[in-house]
């Protein structure tokens, strides 16, 4: 794992004399990402310079530094990530005359665009990677990003020159760079706690898509080719399989997602929550393996939120060297102050807390940890599948109109009666009176689809970015693909919230500390695999991730994993009124909100008041504005 930056001036006038010192420059911002070496390349007269920091991995001696180039000296590449099925590669090249040098997958990764090209080289590659690609022979750039969206690469236009890099501080370290925000996308974080690609916090800064290359010549501007799309797959005729052999088949997918990601030079473990998926990676990692697997854990105060206790008696039951540390109230108030610089851009996913600390007690001991991250979005594991299939029964057959009106007079509800009125429509939840007001939001809509929308907007329902709006997630859906809604919330799932929220967190978090994460529930052959098969089989012939817990119940008991879902959250409502009140407040002053004109300050003044009487919850919404609050203090963004 490793950080990667660098430039490419398309226009004459933007070259410079030394592009390998300013992708240093820039590269170097990302130590965090790869403390263990740092190097640049650059061509003055193409104008490119690529930038590097190594994390060791995989081949830890000097032939594995970047940036590399290949055997033949045409392609020089700078590379974050995995390529799992390397070795595989190498055998065959190998076939082919090609000869290596040392161990690494980047020298592979090479050696196969040498061969096949670029677009077909990258279609082989089974893993998790972002890299920057010049062809010295055709003075091209070419930007790749894995097809899931597991590493992330952000890409701008300064003044003639192409910027990219693992994350936007690296950008920010280019002298052109322009801070200035775009509003719709702060809006839209507000309303959903993150922002969905190709967007970014500043303007004209963008996050290139999961499954895609861009590439730039001199002279020419920037264009983006997908070369894999998840629709393609799920629009596929379903594959004539039953349940019985879609499991077997799984298991050994499983298996071989997760042996080639346990390949490492430096000591592995496992995240572990005592869920499915996690158990589930766990499971078959000590299933491979001669040795007890580390496995490490988090755990709260409050047991509405701790999840520790069942991840101990999974780790009893496999057998692992579990190691657990609890999240207090106190650790997070130390932890807070730090969130704006592990996330350059704003980011208000609350479980990035307890994240973050889990990823710094597993690199104590190891540098690489196994997680169970996608299992939900694969196997649709998350509540609000079936809670809003069982709303849409319920009143999907009404009129639009007398939904609507429904609708906004549950709204309009004290919370109180509005979560008793929740927990009827969409079955019990202990912490559903926050939802509330996002289900009568659902009620109001013309379509499940529209309805899945409004259920995924967590956030504020005001307009407290005056002249923006938050943009739609429609656009990362097509409900024309699959008949059933489920399927199609997936999708949008898939295309949005894994890439930009759950993997985005994971990433920063983890490399915050110098720890690669590593997802084998994302190997898009598994992927493929799951969207094969026919609806019925892939949900499991009605029972929650049906297939997977097939496969999971053959290593341990079902009573030891099957509960409600929780979800990976932190105690946020009770925190904001308590422990963290005074940072909160300090951030959500008149003249604060007010700088530069981003917030209505009155109407969040309101909203904040309104929570910490207790009258209201609104602590998602409220987070998302401190994230954006804390965010600007950090990076000096201009609104």
């Amino acid at each position: 794992m490793c950080g990667i930056a660098g430039l490419m001036a398309f226009e004459a006038g933007a070259r410079v004399a030394d592009p390998a010192a300013i992708a240093l420059t820039m590269a170097d911002t990302l130590k965090h990402r790869g403390p263990d070496g740092r190097d640049s390349w650059g061509d003055a007269e193409a104008g490119v310079g690529l930038g590097h920091r190594r994390l060791s991995i995989i081949d830890l001696t000097p032939t594995g530094a970047q940036p590399m180039h290949s055997a033949g000296g045409r392609y020089v590449i700078s590379y974050n990530g995995e390529v799992y099925n390397f070795p595989e590669l190498r055998r065959e090249l190998e076939e082919k005359g090609h000869s290596f040098r040392g161990g690494s997958d980047t020298e592979v990764m090479l050696a196969t665009i040498v061969e096949w090209g670029l677009e077909a080289a990258v279609r082989r590659f089974a893993g998790m990677f972002a890299f920057a690609l010049f062809d010295r022979q055709s003075r091209t750039l070419s930007l790749v990003r894995d097809r899931i969206g597991v590493k992330p690469l952000y890409w701008c236009i300064s003044n003639g020159a192409l910027l990219f890099g693992s994350e936007l501080r690296a950008l920010m370290a280019y002298p052109s760079f322009s801070r200035a925000i775009d509003r719709d996308a702060i809006a839209t974080l507000v309303r959903y706690s993150y922002i969905p690609a190709p967007a970014t916090a500043f303007r004209d800064v963008h996050k290139l898509p999961p499954g895609s290359i861009l590439t730039v010549r001199s002279g020419e501007s920037p264009r983006i080719e997908p070369y894999w799309r998840l629709v393609d797959h799920v629009a596929s005729e379903p594959a004539a399989v039953d349940f019985e052999t879609a499991t077997e088949q799984l298991h050994e997918l499983l298996r071989t997602s997760i042996r080639q990601r346990m390949v490492a030079d430096v000591p592995l473990g496992a995240f572990l929550s005592g869920g499915f998926d996690s158990s589930t990676v766990v499971a078959l990692m000590q299933a491979v393996s001669k040795e007890p697997i580390r496995t490490f854990t988090i755990g709260f105060d409050d047991t509405a939120y701790d999840e520790a206790v069942h991840a101990r008696a999974v780790a009893r039951h496999l057998g692992t060297a579990h190691t657990e540390i609890a999240l207090k109230p106190e650790v997070a108030l130390d932890l807070v102050p730090n969130v704006a610089d592990w996330f350059d851009e704003p980011f208000a996913d609350s479980s990035q807390l307890p994240s973050y600390l889990v990823s710094k007690m597993t690199r104590e001991h190891v540098t690489v940890a196994l997680s169970g991250d996608g299992g939900d979005e694969l196997f649709a594991g998350y509540p609000k599948y079936a809670h809003l299939g069982r709303l849409w029964r319920k009143i999907g057959r009404f009129p639009h109109p007398l939904r609507a009106a429904v609708g906004k007079a549950f709204g309009a509800m004290p919370e109180a009666l509005m979560a008793r009125g929740a927990a009827y429509l969409t079955g019990p939840d202990e912490r559903i009176g926050e939802k509330g007001r996002r289900l009568a939001d659902a009620m109001r809509q013309r379509t499940p689809d529209d309805a899945a929308c409004a259920i995924a907007a967590i956030g504020l329902r005001d307009d407290v970015v005056p002249g923006a709006g938050p943009a739609p997630l429609r656009g990362k859906q097509s409900p024309a693909v699959c008949k059933d809604l489920i399927s199609r919330m997936q999708i949008q799932d898939t295309l949005g919230y894994l890439p930009d929220d759950i993997l985005t967190k994971v990433d920063r978090c983890s490399m915050a500390v110098s720890l690669e994460a590593r997802e084998p529930l994302l190997d898009h052959r598994l992927v493929e695999f799951i969207w094969s098969l026919p609806e019925p089989v892939r949900h499991g012939n009605g029972r929650a991730k049906g297939l997977l817990r097939a496969v999971l119940d053959r290593y341990v008991p079902p009573a030891l994993t099957d509960r409600p879902k929780r979800g990976f959250s932190v105690p946020l409502a009770s925190w904001l009124r308590g422990p963290l009140r005074d940072w909160a407040d300090s951030l959500l002053t008149q003249e604060k909100l007010a700088q530069g004109g981003l917030f209505d300050a009155p109407r969040v003044r309101a909203i904040w008041e309104r929570h910490l009487s207790g009258v209201e919850t609104n602590a998602t919404g409220l987070w998302n504005v401190l994230m954006v609050q804390a965010w600007r203090e950090r990076w000096q963004a201009q609104a």
